[in-house]
Parts: structure tokens; C-alpha cells; sequence
């Protein structure tokens, strides 16, 4: 599990890789929104994470603002998975070398044997009403 610093301290920030293409799927029968990774970069900031935003290649193609979205990418903002990658091994291969934790509602079952710690780093969330909401409990129920 990532090693948390004292954030009143001023010592370094946890990192979160925000699962972006996850995140920007949310909202189910809807074509993927741009705002849900706004919102939850702004709360894992708000909460004194730093984010890092990670998404599979194909999800420039269902963005619903692709400009900004763009942007993001040209700014450094986002970093995409090179094309052809699987985006799961890429996002859990990044989170073990970055000791982060992982925002997303992927559970990554066929990637447990590889990845057994991906669990311990998760952060579940939803997005209602634009508000965001993190479960932090990692523990099975």
C-alpha cells in the first residue's frame, strides 16, 4: 500500500493515478464525460493527493469534449497509453512503480495474480450531481 507522508508538513504529496477512462465512463448509457476526471482531479486535490491521469488510447475517440480533453494530453495534464497497450496492465505496472493508489471502479480481476497488491491501493468513488465521493475502505465486505 502507498506509504503516506504527513501532508502538514510539507513533505511530499501521495500520489493517486486516476484510472481516466474509468472515471470519464461513470455515468452508464452516456457517451464518456470529460468533466468527471475534472472533478475528481480537483477533490484528490482538495484532499492533498497529487493526481496523475492515465487513460487507454481509445478514449480520445469517445471523449465528450475532445479540445479540452487534447489539450490535456498536449499540456501533460494526461498521459495516454501507448496504443495497442492493455491499459490495465499499464495503469497497475504504473501504480506499483509510482507506490500510488489508484482511483477507479475497475475490480482488475483477471489481473490479481500479477497484481495482488492493486487491491490495498484502490480508491472507489462516484460522481453524483458533480460532487464527488471517495471509499477508501479496501478491505473486503
Amino acid at each position: 500500500m502507498p506509504e503516506e507522508q504527513n501532508r502538514d508538513e510539507g513533505t511530499r504529496r501521495v500520489k493517486a493515478l486516476v484510472d481516466a477512462s474509468n472515471v470519464a465512463h461513470f455515468s452508464e448509457g452516456q457517451q464518456a464525460r470529460f468533466q468527471n476526471i475534472v472533478l475528481v482531479v480537483r477533490k484528490l486535490m482538495e484532499e492533498g493527493y497529487e493526481p496523475i491521469v492515465v487513460a487507454d488510447a481509445a478514449l480520445r475517440h469517445q471523449i465528450d469534449q475532445r479540445d479540452e480533453y487534447e489539450l490535456r494530453i498536449e499540456q501533460g495534464k494526461v498521459h495516454q497509453a501507448p496504443a495497442g497497450t492493455d491499459a490495465d496492465y499499464f495503469i497497475l505496472s504504473f501504480a506499483r512503480e509510482l507506490d500510488s493508489y489508484i482511483v477507479s471502479n475497475d475490480r482488475f480481476r483477471d489481473r490479481a495474480a500479477a497484481f495482488p497488491d492493486a487491491y490495498d491501493r484502490m480508491i472507489r468513488y462516484m460522481v453524483v450531481a458533480d460532487e464527488v465521493v471517495f471509499e477508501r475502505r479496501n478491505k473486503p465486505r
